[in-house]
């Protein structure tokens, strides 16, 4: 019985020199299919349009023409081809007076590189040690996927180094019954965190009490958390159970901790010191076998320096710290969350969105996000309810993201009537995009090279339509996510 044959792997050479083409189809022999680009942005057309198993660039194609030429960002060269498939394999090609361009290359992520004129011993070399990266990689996430349940994959994939810190913080505490302390600003998802972290221990069976503190009142808070006895005060006709009696053998997520009253932070001490509680009223300590997960948004730090936080509290908390960083400071991750909230909404909304659309993705990629992930997820629900094409476009959103206010043009939602449908359609085109180009050049800070490049289009088609629609890139020029001067 014949052996069934391998796969065909797909390889994609972008190099001004058809040569290194051919070259590199002959080097790797039989299994390979190589398709060829002149230019990065025909490359980056092919690339979005298939997924390939390696992709070969020469540094011409990235601007380096000799060893003299100027230093490039090529992080924020390379990071669309890892926005379309974040796990994709770059080598780098070089000539052999520019290698230190291609280590700066290989610094900002790419896999390897190869130097002009190409080996074939050395391509199949590099080619090989990817394979072997890749089967790795691929073994570390199987490994990891054991670990991670099923519903939690997704909220813990991420593209993001500062959140990938923070998963394998989770990963490690997750199994062990130390208190954590999760910091960062409000929005960031800390009390989903919490689920996940007592999804993973061996409590996972036993209950998961989430408690706003900062939403009781001061009065209630030591009767919420703790209990109270029949008597106790005015009101209490019976026994009550508390929170933390409630969540015993489980785990109890205390958000905005800093609000506790100081009577109940005593409490909250001698529950972590000695596992035991007294209820409101009460004689006779009670033992309760209970995980604290506490959250704050403020830096507990000084609140303790001023007594206002008790000191011996804040070190019974500060066990195991883990910072949850800003939206902003992840903003790689806003594809997966996009996609994430698209399937969310999909099936609660029961609609079949497909996407959004590029001016949108630019806008979210460029937006400061002071409500972090829970005003992104507040804002897909509303898009969702406002949608009525299959992709969520800018009108779904509101104009402080998309910046379609007061920057000229039509809107989508008036109508003139003194217009042929011709008329009303060619001016709907010319402001889609009008919108869709500023969202791209504020992003790219007015760099046309980037902009063609991101749009997909030649730099001198660009220039033709910035001069048709009245756009200059001076006016987008500064730092990123600021957006354009006014015109």
């Amino acid at each position: 019985m014949a052996a069934p044959a391998r796969p065909v792997k797909h390889v994609l050479v972008a190099c001004a020199d058809g040569a290194a083409g051919g070259c590199i189809a002959r080097g790797l022999g039989e299994g390979f299919r190589v398709d060829v680009a002149e230019s990065r942005e025909s490359c980056l057309q092919r690339f979005r349009a298939r997924r390939y198993d390696i992709t070969f660039i020469d540094l011409v194609c990235l601007g380096v023409v000799d060893s003299k030429a100027e230093e490039i960002d090529y992080a924020r060269e390379l990071q669309p081809f890892w926005s379309a498939y974040p796990s994709a394999g770059i080598v780098i090609l070089a000539r052999e007076n520019a290698i230190r361009h291609a280590v700066r290359a290989v610094k900002a992520g790419a896999s390897g590189y190869l130097t002009f004129p190409i080996h074939p011993d050395e391509l199949r070399h590099t080619v090989e040690s990817m394979d072997e990266l890749a089967q790795t990689e691929a073994e570390l996430e199987y490994l990891r996927s054991q670990f991670w349940k099923a519903e939690s994959l997704d909220l813990v994939r991420t593209q993001s180094p500062l959140m990938q810190d923070v998963v394998r913080q989770m990963e490690l505490v997750a199994p062990t019954r130390t208190t954590v302390l999760l910091t960062g600003e409000t929005g960031t998802g800390k009390g989903v965190l919490a689920r996940i972290i007592h999804q993973h221990s061996n409590r996972a069976d036993h209950q998961f009490v989430s408690v706003h503190c900062g939403a009781i009142p001061d009065t209630l808070l030591e009767s919420e958390l703790f209990g109270h006895e029949k008597g106790a005060f005015t009101g209490a006709t019976q026994r009550r159970l508390g929170r933390f009696e409630i969540a015993s053998g489980g785990t109890i997520f205390l958000d905005e901790v800093e609000t506790l009253s100081p009577s109940a932070q005593i409490k909250l001490l001698q529950v972590l010191q000695e596992r035991q509680l007294q209820r409101v009223g009460g004689e006779s300590p009670i033992d309760v076998d209970v995980r604290v997960i506490a959250a704050t948004n403020t830096d507990l730090g000084p609140l303790r320096d001023q007594g206002v936080f008790r000191r011996d509290l804040f070190f019974r908390l500060n066990v195991f710290p883990i910072h949850v960083p800003a939206l902003r400071e992840r903003i790689e991750d806003v594809p997966l969350l996009v996609d994430i909230f698209i399937r969310r909404f999909n099936r609660l909304c029961d609609k079949t969105v497909r996407g959004v659309s590029p001016d949108v993705m630019a806008a979210l990629s460029s937006y400061a996000w002071p409500g972090n992930v829970r005003e992104m997820e507040n804002l897909f629900e509303r898009a969702f309810i406002l949608e009525t094409s299959p992709v969520l476009t800018g009108s779904s959103f509101p104009a402080e993201l998309t910046g379609t206010r007061g920057q000229g043009g039509s809107s989508a939602s008036v109508t003139d009537t003194t217009l042929t449908l011709a008329e009303m359609q060619e001016a709907a085109v010319e402001d889609a995009t009008r919108r869709y180009l500023r969202a791209q050049l504020t992003v790219n800070g007015g760099r046309v090279d980037r902009t063609a490049a991101a749009a997909g289009i030649g730099p001198r088609h660009l220039h033709k339509l910035m001069k048709s629609l009245g756009l200059r890139k001076e006016d987008f020029k500064g730092p990123r996510g600021t957006g354009p001067q006014q015109q």
